[in-house]
């Protein structure tokens, strides 16, 4: 039987030839199957794949755009100062699901603790403001006016950001460098 096979003439399709040697899904030769309809049947799906790939690919380009429309991306600024009617800065901006929050410092007469408690009391009603919370800071900034002041600083930071806390960089400036006489001055980065 296999030699009746051999013996069959070269096709003029190159892709036939392999095919009168090997066998299909249900053992028969090929040549007793219909081999033209599996080949019609290979590239149907090749053509599938193909629609199908292109599909996805115009569905990821249309949420991709749509992203980039979204108005998260938009800036949001709260408590603006102005200086002589011309915005100067915001006390917090809102952008792409974050939420910058400008120095805040203590300007009354007091120790550490109370300036230290007053700037973080401040930090949290901004955030509070823009939809935001002190568990959701993921970086503060602590100016301090004199470095021997760090372990007051610290006794009254601890604990207020929730279990997980922000990192945070503190520095001390030169004397006076803290604006409006405070003692200690803060800026965060928080989630909304």
């Amino acid at each position: 039987m296999l030699s009746q096979y051999l013996s069959t003439p070269i096709s003029r399709y190159p892709y036939e030839d392999f095919f009168y040697l090997s066998k299909c899904r249900t053992g028969h030769l090929f040549s007793n199957c219909s081999h033209k309809n599996f080949f019609m049947q290979t590239q149907r799906r090749s053509v599938l794949k193909k629609v199908f790939a292109s599909l996805l690919g115009l569905t990821g380009i249309g949420l991709a755009a749509k992203a980039r429309t979204n108005s998260d991306n938009e800036k949001e600024v709260f408590n603006v100062v102005y200086d002589q009617e011309v915005p100067l800065f915001s006390g917090a901006t809102k952008y792409g699901g974050l939420l910058f929050i400008a120095g805040k410092g203590a300007h009354f007469e007091g120790d550490i603790k109370a300036h230290t408690d007053h700037v973080l009391k401040e930090l949290e009603t901004e955030l509070k403001k823009a939809g935001s919370s002190m568990e959701k800071v993921l970086k503060v900034t602590v100016f301090l006016n004199d470095i021997d002041d760090y372990k007051g600083m610290n006794e009254v930071y601890q604990g207020r950001f929730g279990k997980n806390p922000p990192v945070r960089t503190t520095v001390a400036v030169a004397k006076g460098g803290v604006p409006g006489n405070s003692l200690v001055e803060m800026d965060c980065i928080a989630m909304v």
